[in-house]
């Protein structure tokens, strides 16, 4: 059906009220702009163009657009005011009117994507791989001692490395980066370095130590069958124990012989005879029929006479946790000293609820009644019942059938709360001195404001390093999304910005029904503003973990060309991930540009 004339006025005077929105916004805003990097001047002019025409409902004048086999401006956000232009010429052409006289400066079609390219050119460096989206992956602290772990990265494809600050230290990071330029100089490629600052996440406290002892269980074989049990005995002055290694002295060790039998009470009282199968200079291998449970000093009797007994070593304490059900209470206390067990009477009722502690302590106060609050990346969520002047009380409203463990240093979420838990903390300004020094990025974690961006921005000021280390802006809240632009525009002040979506927190604080929609957001508002967006969080996490990817995970591969670059987590299988996420990739690019399908030929 042809479209009337009186349609095509209809979308004419709405093309005129959004560039007349645009042009008055520019007036208002115009201030936002003097702090702004020359360099990225046009991208915050056009990013702050689509923030304008996002505030107009276009879906009427889309179908209308559709209808003559024009944009509908789906894909234009980063050449906003100039796609705006060119209709509003078009359809005023099809009128019979003059062409419009638009006095704003614009970029023109094409020069958005130049921009975006250049400045992921300048974050990650140029690429001389068949793909335009890179690959970043994080690395596990084997990497420090494991050279060919990190040369088998990059020969498969990694253009980025990070290291989480969150864990390990110094020592580690230097050792994990000089692998990665050395490897990254082998393969004669440039590898960048990006460091992830822990942020101010709130966490569970710690739960009180458990028995110090060690599960030795039987695996399960087919058919319900059990099998045997290894216990390694390894000399008690090794620093650190494997799964199934038991500390005794050496001496004492040294001295079994291969048949030898040898009795064990274990914790439960039970009595269990294991036999030594294999016997080495700094290990002896035992083999129990069933299940055995032992604990620090508990008595090793071999069947031998002349042998004495045995005792075994410090063990470390098992980590304890507070199981919960739905309908269970748990208090949440700002004491962070140590988190207790639920107790109960001979009855099996309740006396007293489980509680922990959170950190930072703070948070107490700003809880409010009727809050949702999810524990553990969302396995547990509550419901804030009560609030105290030292704690809180929490309902649980979502748990495993059979009730989830909740343990110590958890993560903490409420959706719905802005806690004023934000900014850099004394620890991320301690490690921003070390990344300074020796990485090419910083990874802001939990950036919630503009606030937050400026305190950074001056952290690297003092440092000297302001123009010269890239800065990754983590996305990962609720309010971090609301306040998007003006984060953008605040983290322009530098030269070299970007951003990650960071699904798992992200999914949480929005709603899952909701990360399908903030994720396109995000990234259509990072691509008006010309700043590349790494995708993140459980990419191929199935075949990095376990050496197999799923159907959602190619699914979101495909997905993932939208962004300049893709994040995988570390993983035993992780050479294979990085592998195949390159072939994909370059694969798919092929049909895909960012949002645009394209149509290759298709060879049948």
């Amino acid at each position: 059906m042809p479209i009337s004339e009186e349609q095509l006025q209809q979308m004419s005077t709405q093309l005129e009220e959004v560039l007349d929105l645009i042009q008055q916004q520019d007036v208002d805003h115009v201030s936002k702009m003097d702090h702004v990097c020359p360099m990225y001047r046009e991208s915050a002019k056009n990013l702050m163009h689509y923030t304008a025409f996002r505030g107009f409902d276009a879906r009427s004048m889309q179908k209308g657009l559709k209808q003559l086999g024009l944009t509908r401006l789906a894909n234009a956000e980063g050449n906003m005011l100039g796609s705006l232009v060119n209709l509003k010429t078009v359809v005023d052409g099809l009128l019979g009117k003059p062409v419009p006289e638009v006095g704003n400066q614009y970029l023109a079609i094409g020069e958005g994507k130049e921009l975006l390219e250049k400045h992921t050119d300048q974050l990650f460096g140029t690429s001389s791989k068949p793909r335009r989206v890179r690959i970043m992956v994080t690395q596990p602290s084997e990497a420090a001692t494991d050279y060919d772990l990190v040369l088998g990265m990059v020969k498969n494809g990694m253009d980025c490395a990070r290291v989480n600050c969150a864990h390990d230290g110094p020592e580690i990071w230097k050792s994990i980066i000089d692998n990665v330029r050395k490897a990254a100089e082998e393969c004669s490629t440039e590898v960048k370095i990006a460091m992830d600052l822990a942020g101010p996440k709130i966490r569970t406290g710690p739960i009180s130590e458990g028995p110090r002892m060690k599960k030795f269980k039987s695996p399960a074989k087919s058919h319900g069958e059990k099998g045997m049990v290894f216990i390694k005995l390894v000399p008690d002055a090794q620093m650190e124990l494997g799964p199934n290694e038991l500390p005794v002295r050496k001496k004492w060790m040294r001295k079994l012989r291969v048949g030898d039998d040898i009795r064990v009470n274990d914790v439960r009282g039970r009595s269990r005879k294991i036999k030594v199968v294999q016997t080495e200079k700094d290990f002896v291998m035992l083999l129990s029929p069933k299940s055995v449970h032992i604990e620090t000093g508990a008595v090793l009797k071999p069947s031998r006479r002349i042998m004495k007994k045995g005792k075994v070593g410090n063990l470390p304490a098992v980590e304890q946790s507070i199981l919960l059900h739905e309908g269970d209470v748990l208090m949440v206390s700002k004491d962070n000293s140590v988190g207790s067990l639920p107790i109960f009477d001979a009855k099996g009722d309740l006396m007293e609820p489980g509680a922990i502690g959170c950190t930072p302590p703070e948070i107490v106060q700003k809880m409010k009644v009727g809050a949702p609050i999810l524990f553990d990346d969302g396995k547990i969520e509550g419901i804030v019942e009560e609030i105290g002047p030292d704690r809180f009380k929490v309902r649980i409203v979502r748990a495993s059938e059979g009730g989830s463990k909740l343990k110590a240093e958890k993560g903490i979420n409420v959706p719905t709360l802005d806690l004023g838990i934000s900014g850099l903390t004394d620890k991320d300004k301690e490690d921003l001195k070390f990344v300074a020094q020796h990485a090419d990025i910083v990874n802001f974690s939990y950036v919630n404001s503009e606030d937050d961006v400026q305190e950074l921005l001056n952290e690297l000021h003092q440092l000297g390093v302001k123009d010269k280390l890239g800065i990754v802006l983590k996305i990962e809240t609720q309010l971090a999304y609301k306040n998007l632009i003006g984060i953008l525009i605040t983290a322009m002040q530098t030269k070299t910005v970007g951003v990650m979506i960071a699904r798992g927190d992200l999914a949480l604080e929005v709603g899952w029904k909701n990360m399908g929609m903030v994720q396109e957001g995000i990234l259509s508002f990072c691509s008006a503003a010309h700043v590349p967006v790494v995708w993140a969080t459980q990419v191929l996490e199935g075949l990095a973990k376990k050496g197999m990817p799923s159907r959602s995970e190619i699914t979101d591969i495909t997905s993932s060309v939208q962004a300049e670059c893709v994040m995988l987590n570390k993983g035993p299988h992780i050479h294979r991930a990085i592998s195949f996420l390159d072939e994909v990739l370059a694969n798919i690019e092929s049909s895909h540009d960012k949002k645009e399908v394209m149509l290759p030929k298709i060879e049948w």
